[in-house]
């Protein structure tokens, strides 16, 4: 369920009314009574917490202070979490509308606490049959002195933008096949203005996919390509930006099979880096970007059965490299290495590929932030890595040293599917980099797509995440 965020010229009609302030607000300014006021002031100066509250007439109003003493990021990262502590506040009182009011000294809390207020109130109950338990807010009110109207309309199309993203993570495989993903992808760009192309198996095996093909001889679906492009009329870019997703609907580690429990019963969230690009061109098409983008997606489930390839077996990829497959769960490499030739053709300014890749990944810095790594110079790092903290989907760089590089030389072919377990986000990497020859960024999103605890705004399970971050680099670029 989204929500609407809306301007107002009177924010204090509302039963629940929510205002920004900091170390600069005067708490005399907001109209509170004598003794409210001094209740106020003592609250924040004991530090009992960031939030005071006031039930009177029927109306609560929350005072939410935020600490501008920090860092920007920082201090945009605490009106999102104040964001969705309020949403949460709000939807438990059954309440349709709340309104907010900036007394800050920081215009740009408003536009960071809507983010979290919105992204708060996302559900997936598709598959809900009893009560629902459904959010009750539907619109919040911004004060016209506070926002600006286009500000709210790019905050809530992106917030649009990630709950696609979200979901086609969230869906099962029992709905969500690559052809079905593809089918999606294909709606999304039918409604929100971009081309959509989906190359079926005989496409895909006439262009000699090898590494796609062997991940999905295992399955009874049949794989797909997908090709998305955004080319407005007047593009900054005179050669195109691509993007690419790992779209692996979901994945058994084939004859490599999984451990079912924390492993591979949260599987079909392997194809997130697929839902991040999708959601990014939903995004970047509704905001009208003068961006020419070009996304790329090979999806397949990831099975044991029928003619499944095993592990010693040697696969000739498009790029007509050959790879010694030891591990069949490595297969997430194996189709964006496809993805990544195919892109050649198109002599890109920039390729990020987004994919729930390794577990090294999150066994080397867990679900707070994404690995990754890449060819692009330090400027295009640089930018990415400030709109990752301006969103707070934080970046670390990791290094693709020749040395990693040896690490999976093959005794029987050119290369092999996997390292000798150390660093393995790295090899990953540096398996994705013999497919390229272009300046190229590679996400490890596997911590962060998916998360099995609820975490703020970014909720429980699909987070979208990539989408808020890449737009961000986008709108800047």
């Amino acid at each position: 369920m989204s929500i609407q965020p809306q301007l107002c010229k009177d924010y204090s009609k509302f039963d629940h009314i929510i205002v920004l302030i900091d170390k600069d607000t005067k708490l005399a300014s907001l109209g509170l009574s004598k003794t409210d006021l001094a209740t106020a002031q003592k609250f924040f100066d004991d530090k009992r917490g960031s939030t005071y509250q006031k039930n009177a007439e029927g109306k609560t109003i929350s005072l939410v202070k935020i600490d501008t003493s920090k860092a920007t990021f920082k201090a945009l990262e605490e009106s999102r979490k104040a964001g969705n502590t309020l949403n949460k506040f709000i939807n438990g009182q059954k309440a349709k509308e709340a309104s907010l009011f900036n007394a800050s000294s920081n215009t740009d809390l408003t536009a960071a606490f809507v983010e979290g207020f919105l992204l708060s109130n996302y559900q997936f109950l598709k598959y809900k049959t009893g009560e629902k338990k459904e959010n009750t807010l539907t619109a919040l009110h911004v004060d016209a002195r506070s926002a600006d109207k286009k500000t709210l309309e790019e905050v809530e199309q992106i917030v649009e933008a990630t709950f696609f993203s979200r979901t086609l993570v969230n869906e099962p495989l029992s709905y969500l096949t690559a052809e079905k993903l593809s089918e999606e992808i294909k709606k999304a760009g039918k409604k929100n203005g971009f081309k959509v192309d989906v190359f079926n198996k005989k496409k895909i095996e006439a262009l000699k996919m090898g590494g796609l093909l062997a991940v999905n001889k295992g399955s009874i679906d049949p794989p797909t390509f997908t090709v998305l492009e955004y080319k407005p009329a007047k593009s900054k870019n005179k050669k195109p930006i691509i993007l690419v997703g790992k779209g692996v609907v979901y994945d058994t580690g084939g004859l490599s099979l999984k451990p079912t429990p924390n492993s591979m019963d949260m599987m079909k969230c392997d194809m997130g880096g697929a839902a991040a690009v999708a959601g990014i061109f939903v995004a970047v098409a509704k905001l009208k970007l003068p961006i020419h983008l070009i996304g790329l997606i090979p999806a397949t489930d990831n099975r044991p059965g029928m003619n499944a390839y095993v592990p010693g077996d040697v696969i000739e990829m498009m790029s007509g490299l050959n790879v010694e497959m030891l591990n069949a769960d490595a297969e997430g490499r194996m189709i964006l290495a496809d993805a990544l030739h195919y892109a050649k053709q198109f002599k890109p300014e920039l390729v990020i590929d987004f994919a729930t890749l390794t577990g090294a990944a999150v066994r080397a810095i867990g679900d707070v932030a994404t690995a990754y790594m890449g060819t692009a110079n330090d400027d295009t790092k640089k930018k990415l890595e400030q709109s990752a903290d301006h969103v707070y989907e934080r970046l670390i760089h990791f290094p693709l040293w020749d040395e990693y590089g040896d690490w999976i030389k093959s005794d029987v072919a050119d290369i092999k599917n996997v390292g000798p377990g150390e660093a393995g986000h790295i090899t990953a990497g540096k398996f994705l980099e013999y497919f390229i020859d272009y300046p190229w960024l590679h996400l490890d999103i596997a911590g962060t797509a998916y998360l099995m605890k609820e975490d703020s705004y970014k909720g429980k399970y699909g987070t979208g995440v990539g989408v808020r971050m890449i737009t961000d680099f986008l709108k800047n670029y």
